[in-house]
């Protein structure tokens, strides 16, 4: 089986194990998207999403938020841990939005990663979630499955991943893709204690089963 065929089985198996595809950050608007995933970096989804509701009652929009001091917005988001980068990168951000591009985040991926603190996975997520376009978020749970499952051989730099997996994952099917490895990395192919392999519904597709 080529690594192409792994890919396209996987994919198959992992929509009927996981129909829904979606992400664990909740948001109604795309900067929100911008702000969790910032606050996101080692942080529990689950965290931010209680956070962020107390920074949104205090600057509700783009303007608010960039108007609001350095200070506070750390003061809020202190939970989500690394408090004065993430502040002064949302911070930043909000005021780049709200300058360059009237308030509203660029459809644009290159747009996208000269935003402060948005890196590729940032940049992707939002163009697949947002404004449907094809995206591979290269986050750890996509890092540690892949290469278990043989689909790239012990690469672990983000971008080198997502270089190789553009080669084997259909540019429509890459963003829901990552959604679900995120759900078999919580719920399977667990990163801290032994992967429920006796539970996966990949077991004869994968590399490190050695089936």
């Amino acid at each position: 089986m080529t690594k192409k065929q792994r890919a396209l089985a996987i994919i198959e198996r992992l929509k009927k194990a996981y129909p829904q595809a979606e992400c664990s950050l909740d948001y109604d608007q795309a900067w929100k998207l911008l702000v969790s995933v910032r606050l996101a970096a080692q942080c529990t989804d689950a965290r931010v999403n209680v956070v962020v509701e107390k920074l949104y009652e205090k600057f509700p929009d783009v303007d608010a938020l960039a108007q609001a001091p350095v200070e506070e917005i750390e003061r809020i988001v202190h939970p989500c841990g690394l408090g004065n980068s993430k502040a002064r990168d949302i911070s930043a951000c909000m005021k780049m939005l709200r300058d360059e591009y009237g308030g509203k985040v660029p459809d644009d991926f290159n747009k996208l990663l000269a935003l402060p603190g948005v890196g590729r996975k940032s940049a992707n997520l939002i163009m697949g979630d947002v404004f449907g376009k094809p995206a591979i978020v290269t986050d750890t749970h996509c890092i540690r499955l892949v290469n278990r499952m043989g689909l790239v051989d012990g690469i672990k730099e983000p971008a080198k991943v997502e270089k190789e997996l553009w080669k084997l994952i259909p540019p429509q099917e890459g963003s829901d893709f990552c959604h679900r490895l995120v759900n078999h990395g919580r719920d399977v192919c667990t990163a801290r204690t032994r992967p429920s392999c006796d539970k996966c519904c990949l077991l004869d597709l994968c590399k490190q089963a050695g089936i």
